[in-house]
């Protein structure tokens, strides 16, 4: 039992003396030291085995990125003294120290990556998915080690393309990098309808052989006919190739009324309701304005489709 005390009471005491030689009476000042954006802190200006016990001393703001800022031994005296009167440090070494801040090289693989997430958030938004690639090779530039945010500066007139230039900065806090260039092949990514036959106008696209493909519709000249949306109530407009990817102008809304049609129309005027023969002028299809004709007066009107026998005027 002895000799476990014996133990404890060294295990202690050498626990203790490693404490008091970490902390000790003095600091080991390096001539120089890196820093981030948060600032100069006390435990970044001294050797690696002096900071682990000090408390926590911002001594100034960090050096603007690119520059140095001298700090004096007064001046961490002084803090010292402010902060933590009790501990009574001392410092050796050099009589300042120069800081810079902490950076790192940007590659080609983090500046796509912020590109992407950019330009996808602020002008792809939910058209798709985004990819893309630098025409040319980037050359790394210095960054500071602190989160970045990218800023597009100028685009095309008419936004994202297979091939375009963009500038943009970098930002690091209220700090900008930058103005950077870059041209970039872009590809969007959305899954479209693709016809597994050819198709006719007038055909129902419940009815027809269609399959969901993931294509870039960057390489569209028109807009193509979104997959997530419902295909009720759409027919051809026009007849389409097999294997074609289906155009947005290639559907329509399947009419429910058509034209030399008479229908009822109803007029409403507060809780009074008025119903009149009409003669529609057009085809419409569900919730449509179109053109009919009091088939009495004469008069032309317009209402919008109800149903397949009755449409609401407004007057």
């Amino acid at each position: 039992m002895m000799r476990n005390i014996a133990f404890h009471f060294v295990l202690g005491a050498t626990l203790v003396a490693s404490r008091l030689e970490a902390q000790g009476d003095e600091l080991s000042l390096l001539p120089t030291a890196q820093v981030d954006g948060r600032g100069i802190f006390l435990s970044s200006l001294v050797a690696t085995n002096d900071s682990a016990e000090l408390p926590i001393i911002r001594l100034a703001d960090a050096p603007a990125f690119g520059r140095t800022r001298i700090v004096s031994r007064a001046e961490i005296v002084a803090a010292l003294s402010n902060a933590a009167p009790e501990n009574g440090f001392a410092l050796r070494g050099p009589d300042s120290v120069r800081v810079s801040r902490r950076s790192h090289p940007m590659t080609e693989t983090e500046i796509k990556t912020l590109l992407i997430a950019t330009l996808q958030r602020d002008y792809v938004a939910d058209r798709g998915e985004l990819e893309l690639r630098l025409i040319r090779p980037w050359h790394s530039i210095a960054v500071p080690d602190d989160p970045l945010e990218l800023k597009i500066l100028d685009l095309p007139s008419n936004g994202i393309g297979p091939n375009f230039m963009t500038r943009f900065e970098l930002r690091a806090g209220v700090e900008a990098i930058g103005p950077l260039q870059a041209g970039l092949q872009a590809k969007i990514y959305r899954e479209v309808w693709v016809t597994r036959s050819a198709l006719r106008a007038g055909q129902l696209l419940t009815d027809l052989d269609l399959v969901r493909e993931r294509r870039d519709v960057l390489a569209f000249r028109e807009p193509a006919l979104n997959a997530a949306a419902s295909l009720e109530g759409l027919e051809m407009a026009d007849t389409v190739a097999a294997g074609s990817c289906l155009m947005a102008r290639s559907v329509r809304l399947r009419p429910i009324i058509h034209r030399g049609q008479i229908l009822e129309a109803q007029v409403r005027e507060g809780g009074m309701v008025i119903s009149l023969k009409v003669e529609a002028l057009e085809n419409g299809a569900l919730g449509q304005n179109v053109r009919v004709r009091n088939i009495y007066s004469r008069k032309e009107l317009r209402g919008k489709v109800q149903d397949e026998d009755t449409i609401l005027v407004s007057l």
